[in-house]
């Protein structure tokens, strides 16, 4: 028999930088993990789907909109952890550029808004530290 430890593991998870007329697409998370902040939009891979197939499945779920996903341009862990300090949630975040292709967004279930933003309108949103971090990294704010 396995030990229960060993199949406790960090989940793999993507999100994508998508640009349109200058502005970047964004989501209020209306889930955990950093429920209530604006973040890329992304979520778990699953298992045998590419990095660019889990971006392009996950923003269509959560946005509604069509994405062609490119190459990995950053990667961290987010861990959070609960009140009696056990984890809550780790993930291994790749995040990968990618350009919008079509559609209109229409925000799903698990988040509460999306949209598009440009650098002066990010300025009054809470943003993960993640994606203010990735936005900054890769010239979208200063």
């Amino acid at each position: 028999m396995k030990d229960p430890k060993s199949l406790l593991a960090p989940k793999v998870a993507v999100g994508a930088v998508v640009m349109k007329d200058n502005k970047v697409l964004l989501v209020k998370r209306n889930k955990a993990p950093q429920k209530g902040l604006w973040a890329i939009p992304g979520g778990s891979v699953e298992l045998g789907e590419t990095l660019q197939a889990a971006a392009e499945r996950e923003i269509r779920e959560e946005t509604g909109l069509t994405i062609t996903a490119g190459q990995p341009i950053n990667t961290f862990d987010l861990i959070e952890r609960d009140a009696r300090g056990k984890i809550a949630f780790h993930y291994v975040i790749v995040d990968l550029q990618a350009d919008y292709a079509d559609g209109d967004i229409s925000p799903a279930d698990d988040v509460s808004d999306a949209g598009w933003f440009g650098p002066e309108e990010m300025k009054n949103l809470d943003l993960t530290p993640a994606t203010d971090s990735l936005l900054r990294k890769v010239g979208v704010l200063n």
